[in-house]
């Protein structure tokens, strides 16, 4: 199938795994800066699952899990966790499908960061009697489901764009260059 023919496919029929989201827009979505984007894809602490960077002017693609674990890394050095421990607990969250993220708190006493998937687990956590915070990972998995439908997506087939407007304002672009050749 060329790619000009899966451009014609119904969105609803393109697999998830290739509808993804440009560094900007992930930026928007997970509350993070570009330079903090850009660094954590170049140390390979949270890297594009659809599309990296390969080269001046290419654009990196996000997945929707992509963007969990940047809003999750995000929450994480907001409490102060140092990037080494945030880099172990991403390691270990890369393993899992979206399914299982969404079963997952996280919990950290402020130097380390725990994975917990029952009550049983919570209650032992927190028996030692240290504080400690959580980030409940569905939590924020529902909160990003339902921001992430305002924002421009597009469809990586092969590695390569399906032709859709990045943003509103490249879409009037698109209609406005071609009013003037027809």
């Amino acid at each position: 199938m060329s790619p000009g023919a899966e451009a014609a496919l119904p969105q609803s029929e393109i697999a998830d795994e290739l509808v993804g989201y440009r560094g900007p827009t992930a930026c928007q979505i997970a509350g993070i800066t570009y330079r903090q984007l850009d660094y954590w894809a170049r140390t390979s602490l949270v890297v594009p699952s659809i599309r990296s960077a390969a080269g001046s002017g290419s654009q990196r693609l996000y997945s929707f899990k992509d963007i969990l674990v940047l809003k999750i890394v995000k929450r994480l050095l907001d409490t102060g966790i140092s990037l080494q421990n945030i880099r172990v607990a991403v390691d270990h969250l890369r393993g899992r499908g979206v399914d299982d993220l969404a079963e997952i708190t996280l919990f950290s006493d402020g130097v380390s960061v725990y994975e917990c998937t029952s009550a049983e687990e919570v209650v032992d956590l927190l028996q030692g009697g240290q504080g400690v915070f959580g980030i409940a990972v569905s939590g924020a998995m529902k909160e990003l489901s339902g921001s992430i439908a305002d924002f421009p997506a597009e469809t990586a087939v092969d590695g390569h764009a399906i032709d859709t407007p990045e943003d509103e304002l490249a879409g009037r672009r698109k209609a406005r260059a071609k009013r003037r050749i027809g």
